[in-house]
């Protein structure tokens, strides 16, 4: 995108790619088709799930990787350590992200559940699976700062590794303990937890990372920019459709067949959504961080990691499990809320100083 068309207002929507423009559209439509796919073919689902990778079906781990590799090869690596060197940032993510949000979720899952324990597990444990994925593509659209969103991504991922398992226990066996509620086991290993974040960011990462190395000493960084990156750009967003159509059509029968209890579920879910995200944005803007860092604080503290989720419900309570059909009700709520919260992010863009972006344009630096 022309630096013209970043300050172009009204005319930079018009100048769009078609993609770009009726995303919401497509969006809905992908979750529609995947919906009457998994509805009208029963048989679809164990097709689909045939060949797992970490427990996630393997063209769904297919489509996220595909998803993700083009923003990360985005990224300006050599500019990191402007976002390390931010305390401001990094302190105010940690916190949000291991202290209040993994709180937040376990009392709007007692609050909205508490009649229903597999739910309500199923929840807590989205809860603490901190987004590495998914958060990429929000970000971007939102035109957050990409370096960022990099380091706050793998900053979780290492948390992800070191405490998932301590706060499973804390949050499932300890505090109801304490509180006289009922109280969970949960299995769930650092090395599990460590081959999902190798996994889902790790390969992307490595991709990304290399691509644009060696793409900038072949070609110039200018033509990297220019001309690489718009070929693999769409790349992106064409993973994200794939994947929510597979998403929707592996859950379409069972979410049509109990609609009452995704919409159970579906509650809490969007008021942890609401609350993490606007807090995180509010946040951002009273700490004194520019509005490319808010919105990456915003979403990387409203998203969660769906796959290890998933992943941790399925080895511990079963594939049929309720809890393991939490986590999957998680990423379809998630998908149309954060990708509506890309569209408020940007009109709040007013706030701060500088031009306003177009969804998935490139972020004033």
């Amino acid at each position: 995108m022309t630096s013209t068309q970043e300050r172009g207002g009204v005319a930079v929507a018009g100048k769009l790619s078609t993609l770009d423009r009726f995303l919401p559209v497509w969006i809905g439509a992908a979750m529609l088709a995947g919906l009457l796919a998994g509805r009208w073919f029963p048989g679809l689902g164990p097709v689909l799930n045939a060949v797992q990778l970490d427990g996630i079906s393997l063209p769904i781990a297919l489509g996220l990787l595909v998803m993700m590799y083009p923003v990360l090869a985005k990224v300006r690596y050599d500019r990191l350590e402007t976002v390390t060197g931010d305390k401001r940032l990094m302190v105010s993510s940690l916190v949000l992200n291991w202290l209040i949000g993994p709180a937040l979720m376990f009392a709007l899952a007692w609050i909205f559940l508490p009649d229903l324990p597999e739910y309500r597990t199923g929840l807590i444990i989205v809860g603490l699976a901190r987004c590495i994925a998914m958060v990429i593509i929000w970000n971007d659209l939102a035109c957050g700062d990409r370096e960022a969103a990099a380091v706050l991504v793998a900053l979780n991922s290492v948390f992800q590794v070191v405490a998932f398992a301590g706060l499973g226990w804390f949050y499932l066996s300890v505090l109801p303990g304490w509180l006289g509620l009922p109280t969970v086991g949960l299995e769930a290993s650092p090395w599990q937890i460590a081959k999902s974040v190798l996994i889902f960011l790790g390969i992307p990462l490595v991709a990304g990372y290399l691509t644009r190395r060696f793409g900038e000493r072949a070609k110039g960084r200018d033509w990297y920019e220019s001309r690489f990156l718009p070929r693999i750009g769409p790349l992106a967003l064409y993973g994200l459709l794939f994947t929510i159509v597979l998403l929707f059509a592996l859950q379409g029968e069972q979410i049509t067949a109990h609609p009452v209890d995704v919409a159970r579920i579906a509650l809490p879910l969007l008021a942890y959504f609401a609350v993490m995200w606007a807090g995180s944005f509010a946040l951002g803007k009273v700490i004194g961080l520019s509005y490319e860092r808010s919105a990456t604080l915003s979403f990387t503290a409203a998203g969660n990691n769906f796959e290890l989720a998933i992943a941790v419900a399925i080895a511990t309570f079963g594939v049929t499990s309720g809890q393991a059909l939490a986590g999957v009700v998680g990423p379809l709520i998630e998908v149309p809320v954060l990708v509506a919260l890309v569209y408020v992010s940007l009109a709040a863009r007013r706030w701060f100083a500088g031009p306003q972006p177009a969804p998935g344009g490139k972020p004033a630096r």
